[in-house]
């Protein structure tokens, strides 16, 4: 499903105006973005969880030329799944 698409949905299910539903999804999007900047957690309940992983420093081989480098440590967004979005799914 892409943006687009599920702007159409939330107009149809909530009966707002497409304009509207696109203000609210990137309100959402905005919002959970800033606070996973800020190092927040956002628990949707039913839903889950998206928060703030933090990947180690390693040290890799590139594929290319066999030169071994160095991968700095790095945060990375992560969401995991509520029991009610994955009852929904299987």
């Amino acid at each position: 499903m892409t943006k687009a698409e599920l702007v159409d949905r939330v107009a149809r299910a909530t009966g707002l105006t497409k304009r509207a539903s696109l203000q609210a999804v990137n309100a959402f999007v905005d919002t959970v973005a800033g606070a996973l900047a800020r190092n927040d957690k956002v628990t949707l309940v039913g839903f889950g969880t998206f928060d703030v992983a933090t990947r180690k420093a390693r040290k890799a081989r590139n594929p290319r030329t066999g030169q071994i480098i160095n991968v700095p440590s790095k945060k990375v967004p992560r969401f995991r799944a509520g029991t009610e979005l994955k009852k929904k799914v299987r």
